[in-house]
C-alpha cells in the first residue's frame, strides 16, 4: 500500500510545483520508477502467499503444542512463537545459521522426504542444564558434544517433534522419525545448494533467556501437500468438517425421540347419520381381509406390513415387510 502523505507534505508539494522547483513530469517520472524492483531469478518465488499464511497457521498451532511441552519438560515458564516464513535457497539458508550449531535431521516417510530443525547452540545448552538438574544458565561449550549430551539431547528433540506431528494432522499425517544430530552446517547436505526451501523461525523464551529455532522444510518435500495449504481446501475441508459433525449430532438427537408406532386393523367409510347413529353392541364391517397383512404406521406413514398376533397374553404386531418407497397397501 502507498505511503499517505501528510498535510504538510502535501503543501510542500503543491509549492515546489507551483515555484518551479519540480515539474509534474518529474513526479510522473519517480512514480514510474518507483514501480521497478530487481527480480532474482536464482530466488524465484514458488510457494504463493495464500500457501505462506496457511504455513504460518499451522506453525502457530505448532508454536502452542511446543510451548507446553517445554515448560512440562523443562520445569520453567517458556514461550514459543512464529516469527517469520521464508523461502530461500539452501545455500542461503546454510550461510545464515552458525558454524556450529544443533542440527537435528528428520525423516518424514509420509512425505519422502527429510527436514531439519536447527536450534541455536546457546538455548540448546541451556535446555540441557535444565534437562540435567541445573538452573538453565547459559555456559560457553567447548568442543563437541559428549555422548551422554548428545543422547540427552537427541531425545529431547525427538520426543518434541511429536508436537509437530499434532499440528500438522489437519493437512496431512506425519511420523517424523530423527535420523540423525549434527554440529556442523557444513557436513548436512540436505538437498542441492540452488533448490528452494521454506524456513520457519520461532522466537523461543526460556526464563529469562531467548533465541531462535529454525525449522527448515525442502519444497520438494511439501510438493505433496501443496495443495492441501490453498485457503479453498482449508475453506472446503470446514465446511465438511462441520457437515460430518452436523450428521452426527442429527444421528445422535434421532436415536432418543420417541415415536409413536400403531397398527390399522382395517378401514371403511360410512355416512355422518350412520356414525351419529352407532350404538354400544353395533358391528361395523371393514374393508380388510383377515388374511391379509396389517399396515403398520411410524406417526402418519406407512412403514411395514404386519400380522397381528398375542405375546404373554398382550397382543402383539408382527412385522413381516418393509414399504419401500410409494408402494401401498391395498387391502
Amino acid at each position: 500500500m502507498a505511503d499517505v502523505l501528510s498535510q504538510s507534505e502535501i503543501d510542500a508539494l503543491l509549492n515546489a510545483v507551483a515555484m518551479g522547483e519540480m515539474s509534474a513530469d518529474e513526479l510522473k517520472k519517480d512514480e514510474e520508477k518507483s514501480k521497478l524492483r530487481n527480480y532474482d531469478f536464482k530466488r524465484a518465488l514458488r510457494i504463493s502467499k495464500d500457501q505462506i499464511r496457511s504455513l504460518v497457521r499451522i506453525h502457530e498451532n505448532f508454536a502452542r503444542i511446543l510451548t507446553n511441552f517445554f515448560s512440562a519438560q523443562l520445569r520453567i515458564y517458556t514461550q514459543v512463537n512464529v516469527a517469520s516464513v521464508d523461502q530461500l535457497p539452501y545455500e542461503e539458508f546454510i550461510r545464515s545459521i552458525p558454524s556450529m550449531t544443533i542440527l537435528n535431521v528428520f525423516d518424514i516417510p509420509e512425505l519422502d522426504g527429510k527436514m531439519i530443525m536447527e536450534v541455536n547452540p546457546t538455548i540448546a545448552f541451556v535446555m540441557l542444564d535444565r534437562l540435567l538438574g541445573g538452573s538453565g544458565d547459559i555456559y560457553n561449550k567447548k568442543g563437541d558434544l559428549t555422548e551422554i549430551e548428545t543422547k540427552i539431547l537427541s531425545n529431547f528433540f525427538e520426543s518434541s517433534i511429536d508436537c509437530l506431528a499434532e499440528a500438522w494432522e489437519s493437512v496431512e499425517e506425519i511420523n517424523p522419525l530423527l535420523q540423525e544430530l549434527e554440529v556442523n552446517p557444513q557436513f548436512l547436505q540436505l538437498v542441492s545448494p540452488n533448490e528452494t526451501v521454506i524456513v520457519i523461525t520461532l522466537t523461543l523464551q526460556i526464563g529469562d533467556y531467548s533465541d531462535k529455532i529454525n525449522l527448515c522444510f525442502p519444497h520438494v518435500l511439501l510438493e505433496k501437500v501443496m495443495s492441501k495449504l490453498s485457503v479453498h481446501y482449508w475453506i472446503q475441508d470446514k465446511s465438511d468438517h462441520e457437515e460430518e459433525e452436523n450428521v452426527l449430532a442429527l444421528k445422535k438427537n434421532i436415536r432418543h425421540t420417541y415415536l409413536s408406532i400403531s397398527a390399522e386393523l382395517g378401514r371403511t367409510e360410512i355416512s355422518v347419520s350412520e356414525f351419529l347413529a352407532l350404538e354400544i353392541g353395533d358391528v361395523i364391517q371393514l374393508e380388510q381381509r383377515l388374511d391379509a397383512p396389517l399396515l403398520v404406521k411410524v406417526g402418519e406413514e406407512s412403514k411395514f406390513y404386519g400380522q397381528i398376533g398375542q405375546i404373554n397374553k398382550k397382543m402383539a404386531v408382527q412385522i413381516l415387510e418393509e414399504i419401500k418407497g410409494e408402494d401401498e397397501y391395498d387391502g
